[in-house]
């Protein structure tokens, strides 16, 4: 098998919930050693939410598989020695701790420029340092409501946070890239022989990354003053794009993304000449318009044919369209046992399934390593930075891994 492209970096995590994990089990799954490092007195408190994975919460098995987990006290002075130590052999720490936590352990960007100047510190939060809301807590519902996200979905008159947790898995996803193009300058240096910076400071909030996300809105709303209406499983800037009940009581979902699948639509499909020749829908700007129209027609036809016939139809025409399925639908969907994209990993609780990583890189299977049990590598981790038996038990003794005292 091909050398796993993280193999020998190490990432500190000081994380929670679903941002920064996300963000380092992508680096995990790709070959890297995460060091989570968990409050003594519960750990991540995704660990939490429910028990319905063989009595671990979903979130966090989702999140965080391939980990190593170390308990450690951060508001006491020998717990921020061992942290201190974990990072001196270090590439990356990532954090999203809760609003100035960081700063109050000494964890500043140029604190940690000081000490440890190869570190590559990125600091996932809510709506970056420098302004009026930078002093809040934001979870995912929040980022979306406060970045406009929530007014675009649903429907006119009922807004809805969209379903996954996209300022979470956006917000990690860009660390994760920030992290990998670091490494790389790292790796490559700087061209003239000496070597390029190590470390650097990265800042994430998923207030940022939800505006990027609104991208298309943003731009629209900017240069035309008009808030555009949530249209719930169809899109404002298109039409027809859409779902539709068929006659064997199952829903299709049909979109065109240009004038020439419109036609096709329109003659092939739903058997609407006159539609296809009708001005008014000569145009996307027109179809927009007058989506109403399009809409009602072609329910109409989706409801008089089954869902495989009208797929079968759709696809011999070249116009795209999909099934609308339940996660149970898709648990056991056969696109997903076809391309064997289950595997099998360990937890505390035992086995369970879970998919691979979407990247699929040829020549490297993903490591999808166990989900740890809180501090379950604790002696392991500190052994690794040659830590001996006696050091460990002085820091024991002055709480380094004892009760913390408050959450993070």
């Amino acid at each position: 098998m091909t050398e796993l492209p993280l193999e020998g970096v190490t990432v500190v995590a000081l994380e929670q919930a679903v941002s920064a994990p996300i963000c380092t089990r992508v680096l995990a799954d790709l070959g890297a050693t995460v060091i989570k490092v968990e409050n003594p007195g519960g750990g991540d408190f995704a660990r939490h939410y429910d028990d319905v994975v063989k009595g671990q919460a979903a979130h966090f098995v989702w999140c965080n598989r391939g980990k190593q987990s170390i308990t450690l006290d951060l508001k006491s002075d020998a717990g921020l020695e061992v942290l201190h130590r974990l990072l001196e052999s270090a590439d990356v720490l990532v954090a999203n701790l809760a609003p100035g936590a960081t700063g109050r352990m000494g964890l500043t960007p140029d604190e940690l420029a000081k000490r440890h100047p190869d570190l590559i510190s990125v600091e996932i939060d809510g709506y970056g340092p420098g302004g009026p809301l930078s002093h809040k807590r934001a979870y995912d519902l929040l980022a979306q409501a406060e970045s406009g996200a929530c007014a675009i979905t649903g429907s006119p008159g009922a807004p809805a946070k969209p379903g996954p947790p996209m300022a979470d898995v956006s917000s990690g996803l860009f660390s994760a890239i920030s992290i990998l193009s670091l490494l790389l300058r790292r790796e490559r240096g700087s061209g003239s022989g000496d070597l390029a910076p190590g470390g650097a400071q990265v800042q994430v909030s998923l207030f940022d990354t939800m505006t990027e996300l609104m991208g298309y809105a943003l731009n629209y709303t900017l240069h035309t003053g008009i808030d555009q209406e949530p249209r719930g499983m169809g899109s404002p800037a298109v039409a027809p794009y859409g779902s539709y009940a068929t006659a064997d009581g199952q829903t299709v979902v049909l979109g065109t993304t240009n004038d020439r699948e419109w036609q096709r639509l329109s003659r092939e499909i739903i058997g609407r000449d006159d539609l296809a020749d009708d001005p008014r829908f000569a145009s996307n700007a027109g179809r927009v318009a007058h989506r109403d129209i399009l809409d009602a027609a072609i329910a109409g036809w989706c409801g008089q044919h089954d869902l495989a016939e009208i797929q079968k139809r759709a696809d011999d025409a070249g116009i795209g369209n999909a099934r609308y399925n339940t996660p149970s639908d898709v648990i056991a969907h056969p696109h997903l046992r076809a391309r064997d994209r289950w595997r099998t990993i360990d937890t505390p609780g035992g086995p369970v399934p879970a998919l691979l990583p979407p990247a699929v890189i040829a020549g490297v299977e993903p490591v999808m390593g166990a989900v740890p049990a809180l501090g379950e590598h604790t002696a392991t981790i500190l052994a690794a930075v040659g830590m001996g038996e006696a050091e460990v038990a002085g820091l024991r003794e002055r709480g380094a891994f004892g009760k913390a005292k408050s959450d993070w």
